[in-house]
């Protein structure tokens, strides 16, 4: 089925031409197909928090070609995957970046290698190898014509979430603009320790007070915050301040909330 929409995830940053150059291949390639532009900052190299964003992001679009790189095996053996999901498709290298994204749009209904030659340049396979695919499969092309099924596709490790009474450990899985600390851990897990009210929170630097709340205004500015955030995830937010710069946090890292010695 033709797609209006493709949507595109990376690594790339802002500084080089290399997102350009992508959006060049599908401006030639299929002229009346809007992009739209998730994030492009996503940490150099870390599937982990494209993945997370990307998955965080799909529901809010239309159905989509969605194109992701995240990519540090880039020219290497790995395959190339072009992802059928419930309420979309999705291309991008087979390294666990897509499928979060995949189950957040119903699930996975079928999974196809990109059996494609290798470009001429080993290093650019977003603009070389994945953009094209996307152009195409927004036109319409069959998802299987681009290689044979797959039925392992790579999928991360599950992230660390423990919670036990009094005390939750979980592993970092994004930060944002603003410097808010996105735990894999949810409201249900903080749940199970019984936690309320005041907590400490704990990063392998130092450990701070934080009160656990629903929005930035619910503790004065400066302070600290444990919360819910848009995507049903728990987070560490400082009103008017940065989390991660507070903490030395980042995708990956472990943070533990105990209560706090006064409660």
């Amino acid at each position: 089925m033709p797609y209006r929409w493709i949507s595109f995830t990376t690594d790339y940053g802002l500084r080089d031409g290399f997102v350009a150059a992508c959006h060049g291949v599908l401006a030639r390639l299929a002229p009346d197909v809007r992009v739209i532009d998730v994030t492009h900052l996503v940490p150099p190299q870390q599937v982990r928090p494209g993945a997370a964003v990307l998955a965080q992001t799909v529901p809010s679009l239309p159905e989509s070609v969605h194109l992701a790189v995240v990519d540090p095996g880039v020219g290497t053996a790995r395959r190339g995957l072009v992802v059928v999901a419930e309420r979309g498709v999705l291309v991008g290298p087979d390294n666990g970046l897509l499928l979060p994204a995949a189950e957040a749009l119903g699930g996975v209904k079928a999974a196809y290698a990109i059996e494609a030659p290798e470009p001429t340049y080993a290093t650019f396979h977003g603009r070389d190898v994945f953009a094209p695919v996307a152009a195409q499969l927004a036109l319409g092309a069959d998802p299987a014509s681009f290689g044979a099924a797959v039925a392992d596709p790579v999928r991360l490790p599950d992230p660390l979430v423990a919670a036990f009474p009094g005390k939750l450990v979980s592993d970092v899985l994004t930060v944002d603009h603003f410097g808010n600390v996105q735990l894999a851990a949810t409201p249900a897990d903080l749940e199970l320790t019984g936690l309320t009210g005041g907590v400490t929170v704990h990063s392998t630097r130092l450990a701070v007070p934080a009160t656990i709340g629903r929005t930035f205004g619910d503790v004065p500015p400066g302070a600290n915050l444990l919360y819910p955030d848009s995507a049903g995830r728990l987070a560490i937010a400082v009103n008017g301040g940065s989390a991660a710069a507070l903490l030395d946090l980042g995708s990956g890292q472990e943070c533990t909330i105990t209560a706090s010695p006064t409660a």
